[in-house]
């Protein structure tokens, strides 16, 4: 997969419009609701950064943050609810990079519209960036259940996103690019670079996680 910026697709940025339906929204609560959301969020990042996603349980989580394990199991429903719950502030903070932020990551203005594969890579590197510090929790929240990670409502917004710059770079081998896409995310999947990492470290990961990606 060429990174040449150069053809008649250069400066080509998709449209946000369906992208913005597939981003995560900050939950609408009542205030009491709200402070518990925060004080077992708060609880559960402490817990996991002290001891181990793996070695935490709920009911310590509950603990931590004051209130009884049912309000914590009725709202999170597992560990891997907890994941997807504290990832959400992070996967928002990127999407709104990718739907308005400079460019490349982002469209950019009018006269700087970076090319779709110039896009691609910016988005992979800014991906990795966000999974590899938070890799126990994306971990947990795409293994919980099989096929968890596909279901996730962040997936769906990376895997519209990368369809639609590959769909934008007009190349005759993106002839399928919802399927490529899938393709491009595979070697991103945290199962698959919790492994790696552990194998080869973080550095070798990301510097051959890319290239197979944006070949």
């Amino acid at each position: 997969m060429s990174m040449d910026k150069t053809g008649p697709r250069s400066g080509y940025s998709p449209p946000p419009g369906e992208l913005l339906q597939l981003r995560s929204s900050p939950p609408r609560e009542r205030a009491d609701a709200a402070r518990n959301r925060v004080a077992v969020l708060d609880a559960a990042a402490a817990l996991f950064a002290r001891d181990g996603v793996d070695n935490v349980t709920m009911d310590a989580v509950a603990a931590a943050a004051g209130v009884g394990k049912g309000t914590v199991f009725r709202r999170f429903g597992d560990k891997a609810g907890l994941a997807v719950a504290l990832l959400d502030e992070r996967e928002r903070e990127l999407q709104e990079a990718i739907l308005f932020g400079p460019a490349p990551l982002g469209p950019g203005g009018h006269d700087d519209a970076p090319a779709p594969l110039e896009r691609l890579a910016a988005f992979v590197d800014a991906y990795l960036d966000y999974v590899l510090v938070h890799l126990d929790l994306v971990r947990m929240s795409e293994t919980a259940a099989p096929g968890a990670r596909y279901r996730i409502g962040a997936y769906r917004f990376w895997h519209r996103h990368v369809t639609l710059l590959l769909a934008a770079a007009g190349s005759p081998e993106h002839t399928d690019p919802d399927a490529l896409a899938h393709a491009v995310l595979a070697p991103l999947a945290a199962e698959h670079l919790h492994a790696m990492v552990a194998e080869v470290g973080p550095e070798r990961t990301r510097r051959a996680v890319r290239a197979v990606a944006l070949r």
